[in-house]
Parts: structure tokens; sequence; C-alpha cells
């Protein structure tokens, strides 16, 4: 507020605005009466001065002071008879002039100091209000701009987002399907799905026509269930494109209920898995094919003890088959011994049969195909194969099966192959060995409903700081070893939902265990 302007200095308080009416009265009487000034003929100026300043500064209260006051002495020193208060009847208009023109003025005053107030009071209002409006619109310059750093943001983020969804092939989408209704579909949904983006929302209808046939009743499900329990569902499933494409998916959906309770939204993602069941299905083809071959070049290696496991059924086919003769062609044929002699030849055929029918599956290309599996009878079977092997390096093979073991569900072949590797290995690290040359397989029920299978020699163990890797491909000890055999094994037992892994022996050798789950009892 300005303070150089004694006219715009602040109203003082009413004893001195009173005071300030009787001092500016008195100051005019004192000046109007100075002989020196000569204004003695026109006191009328001076007194209505003070008149004017009493009510600028003290308002109407001191201006009423001043103007009685004034009307006073110009009555008992102007009006003659002067110096006297007695009745003036001729002076009496001038009086009444005087004192109209004094409440005039003083009036006048009055509403001027007012007016200054008012518009003093309302020009601080106003660069208040000016200042306020400045920092609003500096406020609101700043909100723009970071309104508008935060669009260009999430525009930069939905093309992030958008561009991240395209190169993974995934969608995100919103819907609600107790509504039949469909809310949001991202750029990528539309094209997982197979629709265009230029059509507008699909109708839930639409969607779920694109839905493989044979997987409709199996996503209408899981989305009930989860819609009815307001719990999350994830499943796979086929989507047929309009060009007759099938596309396989996989869908995650997290529940969100509405405010009100009434339906619940679900949003999630969808992801194009379908270059992944082929990259998968071609994974699960060349594992397949590489264990063939593993069984092929295993095979080949025992070929001489194959060749004997198989001759030796044949041979006493042979010599059984010499002796029925003998029986028949005496000169009374002894028919009972020579039954009992062709009942040996039909069992050694058989058992003959059964070696070839064993090596011919492990050479079979095919599909893995999963059923109930005796472990117990596999293991008999492989001992039964190898027992050539083994007896060629005079190694004693030995079996502990726990009876009533559960059966597995599991591919018949690829067990084989397991046990065949481990079996192999075990004769392999006993060929050198000085002393006891023992191999035990033993079977028995473990924690978890899990049966436990274990392959035990008496063999050089595993090598020193290094029986971690002894799992990984193309790692051997052999020096024509092709390092796939426990890695393949391995693959075929984690397959199966088991566990293999390897520990050296108390006494001398090394173990090798896999564990599968049994199948539960029905």
């Amino acid at each position: 507020m300005p303070t150089s302007n004694p006219l715009l200095w602040p109203k003082p308080p009413a004893t001195w605005s009173y005071g300030i009416a009787v001092l500016c009265v008195a100051a005019a009487l004192i000046i109007s009466r100075w002989p020196a000034l000569h204004l003695g003929d026109a006191p009328v100026s001076l007194f209505l001065c003070a008149v004017i300043l009493s009510a600028w500064f003290g308002g109407v209260g001191p201006g009423s002071l001043a103007t009685a006051l004034s009307v006073l002495a110009f009555y008992y020193y102007f009006l003659p008879p002067t110096h006297s208060f007695a009745a003036k009847p001729e002076e009496i208009p001038r009086l009444l002039i005087f004192m109209v023109s004094a409440l005039f003025v003083g009036s006048l005053s009055v509403a001027q100091r007012r007016a200054t107030e008012s518009l003093r009071s309302a020009r601080d209002d106003l660069k208040v209000t000016v200042q306020e409006l400045q920092n609003a619109n500096e406020a609101l310059q700043a909100e723009s701009r970071e309104r508008k750093s935060a669009e260009e943001s999430l525009r930069r983020s939905e093309g992030y987002l958008a561009e991240a969804q395209r190169l993974s092939h995934t969608g995100s989408w919103a819907s609600i399907p107790a509504r039949g209704e469909i809310r949001y579909f991202s750029e990528e949904c539309y094209r997982v799905m197979g629709f265009d983006p230029l059509d507008g929302q699909p109708r839930y209808e639409t969607f779920f026509q694109r839905i493989h046939p044979d997987d409709q009743a199996k996503v209408s499900e899981a989305v009930e269930t989860a819609g009815r329990e307001n719990t999350e569902f994830e499943l796979d499933y086929r989507i047929v494109h309009p060009s007759g494409e099938i596309r396989d998916i996989h869908v995650v959906g997290h529940p969100v209920p509405s405010p009100s309770g009434d339906f619940v939204e679900f949003v999630g993602t969808v992801i194009d898995i379908t270059e992944r069941k082929r990259a998968e299905e071609s994974l699960r083809q060349a594992q397949s094919d590489l264990a063939r071959v593993n069984r092929v070049t295993t095979m080949g290696e025992l070929t001489a003890s194959l060749a004997h496991e198989v001759n030796q059924p044949i041979a006493a086919a042979v010599t059984n088959a010499k002796t029925c003769l003998r029986w028949l062609t005496r000169e009374h044929p002894d028919v009972e011994e020579a039954r009992a002699a062709a009942m040996r030849i039909v069992n050694d055929g058989t058992r003959a049969a059964e070696i070839i029918k064993r090596i011919r599956l492990l050479f079979k290309k095919g599909t893995s195909e999963r059923e109930l599996v005796d472990i117990n009878e596999v293991i008999r079977e492989m001992v039964v194969l190898l027992r050539g092997e083994a007896t060629r390096y005079s190694i004693l093979v030995q079996t502990e099966l726990e009876t009533d073991t559960p059966r597995l569900v599991a591919d018949r072949v690829q067990l084989q192959q397991v046990l065949m590797n481990l079996m192999i290995n075990g004769i392999d690290a006993m060929k050198d060995v000085v002393g006891t040359r023992e191999l035990t397989i033993k079977s028995q029920r473990s924690e978890n409903d899990q049966i436990l299978v274990s392959v035990n020699d008496t063999g050089v163990g595993l090598p020193p700081q290094q029986s971690s890797q002894v799992f990984e491909a193309f790692f051997t000890t052999k020096p024509h070893g092709t390092g796939m055999g426990l890695a393949i094994s391995r693959s075929i037992v984690e397959s199966h939902g088991g566990r293999l892994w390897a520990a050296d022996n108390a006494a001398r050798g090394a173990s090798f265990c896999f564990s599968l789950p049994a199948k539960a009892p029905e």
C-alpha cells in the first residue's frame, strides 16, 4: 500500500480522528484570523478545507464535528456583530449557506474517501486475483506440460507394449463371460484370434465359434468354473482362422469383480504357441530318433553276446529234437519221453523267439506308447538280454526285486533302454577290475508313492571331480563312447515324471538310481 501520499494513509483511531477535526478547525480559525495573511474576509474556504480533511481522515463523525465547530466559529468570529452568540437574524441565510456547504463538502469527502478505499481494496483484490490467476495459469501450463509428457510416455509405452506383444505373439483382452461380452482386444489379440481390427470389437459368440469344435466344451467349462468360483483359469486350446489354419493358443484369465459385485470381469493374456508346439513335437521326434540310434548302436556293440544268448535256446532245441527222434526210433517207441522232449523243444523255441522279440522292440522306430508296466518284469527281461555280455566278463548279475510293487504308466521300450544303458555302463566299469565283479539291480517302494530302481556295480566308480557331468550330453569316460546314453536316460526318466541320479558306493563302484511315480490304485 502506498505510504508517501498522506491522503492515502489509513484512518487513525476514533479518538485521534476527533482530535484531528478539532485541530483542523482551530488551524483554519487561527489562519483566517492572522492579520499578516489578510484572510479575514474569506474564512469560508479555510473552514471547508478543515471539514474536508476531518471527514477524509475521520469519516462521518469527525466530519460532522468539524462542520459544527466551523459553523460556531464562523457565527462567532465572522458574522456581525462579531464575538457574539446573540441572535443575528439578518445573517441566518449566509450561515445556512455555509452550513449546507460544509455538510456537502464533508459528505463528498466521506464519499470520496470511501470510493478511494473501495478502489484501493478492489485494486489490491485485483492484484491478488491476477497473481492467483498467474499462479493458476503457471500451474495449468505445468500440468499441461506434464500431461503432454505423460501422454507422450503413454503413447511410447503403448508402442513398446504393442511391439513386444507382436514379437512375443502375446495379446491382452478383457471380457465378461457371464454377459457374453468382450470389452477389449489388443491389436495383437486380434491377429492371434484371426480377427480384423477394422471390423470393430468381435461379439463373444463370434469369438467362441472360432474355437476348434473339439475344444469348445473344455473352454466353456473352464470359463464357467472360473466365473462361478471367482478364480483364475489357464488352458490351451485351438483356434480356427477364417482361412482354415489351426493355431494353438495358451490363455490365462484373472477375475476382477465389479465395484457393485454384480458381475466378474476377466482380464488376461493370450499367446500363440503354435510354433512352440511344433518345436516341441520336433524336439520329441528328434529325441526319439536319437534314443533309437543309441539303442541300435548299443545293440550293435552287443551283437556277439546277443548271438550267444539266442544260440543257447536254439542249440538246446536241436539237442532235444535229436533226443525226441531217438525215443521215437526205438524198437518200442517211448511216446512219453518223446512228448517231454518235444515240449522242451517248444519251450526253447519260445525262449529264443522272446529274446528276438525284445531285440526287435529295441530296434523298433515309432512313437512313444505308454501303458501299465511291471518294472520287475522289465528288469528280468534286460537281465536275460544282457546275461551273455555279463558272462563274457565274468560278472555276476543279481536282482533284489520287491514283490507286489505297483505298476507304472510308462513306455516299456524306453524303460528297457534306460535299464540297458545303466547295466551296460556298470558292466563296462567292471571289465578291467580285479576282484569281485557284481552287478545288482534292485527295486523297491519309496516315499510319496514312488518306485525306486537302482543299478549297483563294483567297478571303478564315478570320475573324480566330474560326477556332476556324467549326465551331460557328449560327456564320456569311455574311449569309444558317444556320451549320449546317460543324457538320453535322464531325459526319458524326467519325461515320465521321475528323477535319475548317481552316487559312489560306500565300498567300491557306483550306483545309478531312478525313481518313477507309481500308478495310483483304482
